[in-house]
């Protein structure tokens, strides 16, 4: 089956992972066409100009919102026809989590990747329908589990026959209201023979820390990102937003559009300085 232009990055990225960082950035949620445009269209030039790929991230339904009254998206008709028109328009492939398994088929028509949600990252027959699309899937590794224990999912994945996986660090529960990161333990993701992505936005969420919603501490995302760039990662998962206090959902993590450019900046130094081994 030919490659879309567009996707040829990515598919040499799942080919070759250790010969680039790919960069998976956008807001958590989809927000009106104009603001997901200047996103994507912010870091795809930022990305273009330090010779990286990029995929757009953005949800069209977060059915895992801590409150009932949270904004939740556009929802799966209207959120994925407008993802495939922002992939054409950029020309860069796109990103979507999926919370059932009969969002799978849907999703993988517009989406190039399928995100599994951390908490749902053992849940067979998300992963099986995930899998039976053909198309790419990253799963965030959940806050409950060790490393170690993402090998079964991988397996869950082989088994449903999907070719390219991709697994996400993104933080360890630490008590109430605490993510820690365990860098070593990037290196033990690395031993299940799949890409390794940092999440450098969630590992800095205070969960459940504001009441009906979560709280962060964004103002650290660049520290963890230079350090998981560091220690040799294959991808980079941010989210932004022009203005944080504004996005419709974990305004308390976005990265500020207008940091974006600079951050990737230092971690392409960074790399051209450390390499890509996480052995």
């Amino acid at each position: 089956m030919s490659v879309p232009a567009y996707a040829s990055p990515l598919r040499a990225f799942f080919e070759r992972p250790a010969s680039t960082l790919l960069v998976i950035a956008g807001p958590c949620v989809l927000e009106d066409d104009e603001t997901n445009r200047t996103i994507g269209r912010t870091v795809r030039d930022a990305c273009t100009e330090l010779g990286w790929p990029y995929v757009f991230k953005a949800s069209f339904d977060k059915a895992n919102r801590t409150s009932i009254r949270s904004h939740r998206g556009p929802g799966a008709s209207t959120g994925l026809e407008r993802l495939r028109r922002l992939r054409d328009e950029l020309q860069v492939p796109v990103t979507t989590d999926i919370h059932e398994p009969s969002q799978a088929q849907a999703a993988a028509a517009a989406a190039d990747i399928l995100q599994i949600p951390a908490f749902l990252c053992r849940q067979t027959d998300l992963l099986r329908a995930a899998a039976d699309t053909g198309q790419p899937v990253n799963v965030k590794k959940g806050q409950f589990l060790s490393p170690e224990e993402m090998k079964s999912v991988m397996q869950k994945l082989r088994e449903g026959g999907c070719r390219h996986a991709m697994v996400t660090e993104r933080g360890t529960f630490f008590g109430y209201h605490r993510l820690v990161n365990d860098f070593v333990g990037l290196g033990d993701l690395r031993e299940l023979g799949v890409p390794v992505c940092f999440d450098a936005s969630h590992s800095t969420q205070l969960p459940g820390a504001a009441g009906t919603s979560s709280g962060g501490r964004p103002e650290r995302t660049a520290l963890l990102a230079r350090a998981a760039v560091a220690a040799g990662i294959d991808a980079i998962f941010l989210e932004c937003h022009p203005e944080p206090a504004r996005a419709s959902s974990d305004s308390s993590i976005a990265l500020r559009l207008s940091e974006v450019r600079p951050l990737l900046g230092r971690l392409h130094a960074i790399r051209a300085a450390t390499g890509a081994d996480l052995g």
